[in-house]
């Protein structure tokens, strides 16, 4: 029977919360950034069977919304760094009027633009089909740069480096995907003596038990 392919970016997030989902699927390294983290999933969801896709590890926040050490599960992920220009002067693919994929005939459906749904089996009034994430190729340096992102996805809670390319694998295939993110840190803030990795993976790591759980 096809199993859940619980994908983790890299080895330090995959020894926490490996053994934690072990028994819940497949768990399996997806890679660092957008252009790894899409090329591994495609190859993934090629070799075998799988029932749904489940991304955990860390994200930066973008706000005091989240607080550093909780988990969060996604519900949309946008893509930043897509499209012309930099910094404040950016302009997305999608407002160029560019799809970066613009779908199989007969499906459409299979288009995808500067934004993907995620959540393998939304139920109405889901809190979490609410949260968005934004995936960038470059972790923020600065306050300078989650400006940047804060004005360009003001309902953003906090930013990754794989969620977008994972989803978009996944909806090439066909396959339902849930992120599930623990915040280490806040966005921007490179200093790694504040962040609280271990914390937000063990707290993602409980987070995605519930998801793989939960009954759709």
């Amino acid at each position: 029977m096809p199993a859940p392919l619980i994908l983790v970016p890299t080895d330090r997030e995959r020894r926490v919360v490996g053994p934690r989902l072990a028994g819940h699927g497949r768990v399996a390294l997806c890679g660092f950034g957008l252009v790894a983290s899409a090329a591994r999933t495609a190859t993934l969801l090629a070799e075998s069977g799988v029932s749904r896709v489940l991304l955990v590890g860390i994200a930066g926040g973008l706000d005091d919304r989240v607080a550093i050490g909780t988990a969060w599960r996604f519900g949309r992920v946008a893509c930043h760094g897509i499209g012309a220009g930099w910094g404040p002067g950016f302009v997305p693919a999608g407002e160029m009027g560019w799809l970066q994929w613009p779908g199989d005939p007969p499906e459409p459906s299979t288009a995808i633009a500067d934004e993907l749904p995620c959540g393998a089996w939304p139920r109405p009034g889901q809190t979490h089909a609410r949260h968005l994430l934004v995936s960038v190729a470059a972790a923020a340096a600065g306050p300078e740069e989650v400006a940047v992102r804060r004005t360009a996805f003001p309902e953003a809670l906090a930013e990754d480096m794989e969620g977008f390319a994972v989803a978009a694998a996944c909806r090439l295939r066909g396959h339902p995907v849930d992120i599930v993110r623990g915040i280490s840190n806040i966005a921007g803030d490179r200093d790694a003596s504040r962040w609280r990795v271990d914390a937000a993976l063990e707290a993602a790591a409980e987070l995605a038990v519930r998801v793989l759980e939960a009954t759709p």
